[in-house]
């Protein structure tokens, strides 16, 4: 019997007025979001073709990069590919798709809100490997006395998000 390999990833740029950000696509899902890289360059994209499926979820990724970056909920997700996680991992990442736009949660909420409330620091480990972070709002995250703490993709992004989300 042969074995079956999955799948590559396919990575496709998603053009804005802030940068092009890369969206990696699993055979299940939107698996990874890349914030911009330097000014004026682009990241690493699949060439080949695309199945329909995946053209499809990334129009609603594109959909979702622009809302969010203009301070607007999505309207609709595509299907997130989440499973690269450890189970923690995935469990503080759904809680942190429960944090409504403008508002804001402490890493010791999210710790306490799953059962663990000395999970402080496992809170930011999960948040700073969250492949989706900015659909997977781990912006509205904050440190111990409001502090901004760190960000995936640089605190310069996590101000903006906040600001344009009234936060």
């Amino acid at each position: 019997m042969q074995s079956q390999q999955s799948a590559p990833p396919i990575r496709l740029p998603i053009a804005t007025g802030a940068g092009t950000f890369i969206a990696t696509y699993s055979a299940s899902g939107l698996a990874e979001l890349d914030f911009p890289a330097a000014p004026g360059t682009v990241g690493q994209t699949s060439a080949g073709p695309v199945p329909p499926e995946v053209f499809a979820w990334h129009d609603l990724t594109t959909r979702a990069v622009l809302a969010v970056l203009s301070g607007k909920p999505p309207a609709l997700l595509p299907p997130l590919d989440l499973t690269q996680g450890t189970a923690f991992q995935q469990d503080v990442w759904r809680e942190l798709q429960s944090i409504v736009a403008g508002q804001t949660r402490s890493y010791g909420q999210i710790a306490a809100a799953l059962g663990r409330p000395k999970a402080c620091r496992a809170v930011g480990s999960a948040c700073a490997a969250n492949p989706l972070p900015l659909l997977v709002p781990c912006h509205r995250v904050l440190a111990a006395g409001g502090r901004l703490g760190g960000f995936s993709g640089g605190l310069h992004w996590k101000r903006h998000l906040l600001q344009v989300e009234g936060a």
